[in-house]
């Protein structure tokens, strides 16, 4: 019971809180109640936080920790780009002249910058510029940048694959689908 009484007045009293943290002045939280019940249960009793700033840690030292890490990631991100197949874009005013009067299978993406299955998907549309080179022709149309022809097609949802054949609108991939899927889809049409 006088356990419980503690606890009472520990709670009614204003200037102090269950945890033992002054309410009025700078507070700085231990997390040590004043009456535990995480020892009557068995459990380990939580006798604050430990907080490490990561400003604290200095360059060699992270260095020496993870030595083969950089903390210039983005020169890998760099390179990748330079791998990977840049697709043509095509916009309002090229719509008709590379799409719609194309001899043979034309594939266009529908994308935005901001997506982010769009920019997973970029590089497997690459892919398959390569592979069907000479038979396909790729093309990303930046819906941001051009959407009357997203609305003239009835996009909805990006990323989204179309394939057009003599100017025709032949078939729709919608979201970001494996190699395998958009070339069953390519190979109907060659």
């Amino acid at each position: 019971m006088a356990s419980v009484a503690t606890s009472m007045a520990a709670l009614s009293s204003p200037s102090s809180s269950r945890f033992g943290t002054s309410v009025s002045g700078p507070a700085m939280m231990t997390l040590s109640p004043l009456v535990s019940l995480s020892n009557r249960r068995g459990l380990p009793e939580c006798k604050g936080l430990k907080i490490q700033s990561y400003s604290r840690l200095s360059f060699a030292s992270y260095n020496s920790r993870y030595p083969g890490v950089s903390k210039r990631r983005a020169a890998v991100v760099c390179e990748a780009r330079d791998t990977a197949v840049d697709i043509p874009a095509v916009t309002d005013r090229t719509w008709q002249s590379l799409v719609l009067k194309a001899d043979g299978p034309v594939l266009v993406e529908f994308w935005a910058p901001w997506c982010g299955p769009c920019r997973m998907i970029h590089p497997v549309i690459g892919e398959l510029a390569q592979q069907y080179a000479g038979k396909l022709k790729c093309f990303k149309l930046n819906t941001d940048d051009s959407p009357s022809i997203a609305t003239q097609y009835g996009i909805r949802s990006i990323p989204t694959i179309m394939f057009f054949v003599n100017g025709e609108k032949k078939d729709a991939v919608i979201g970001a689908v494996p190699k395998t899927t958009l070339s069953a889809s390519i190979e109907k049409f060659l």
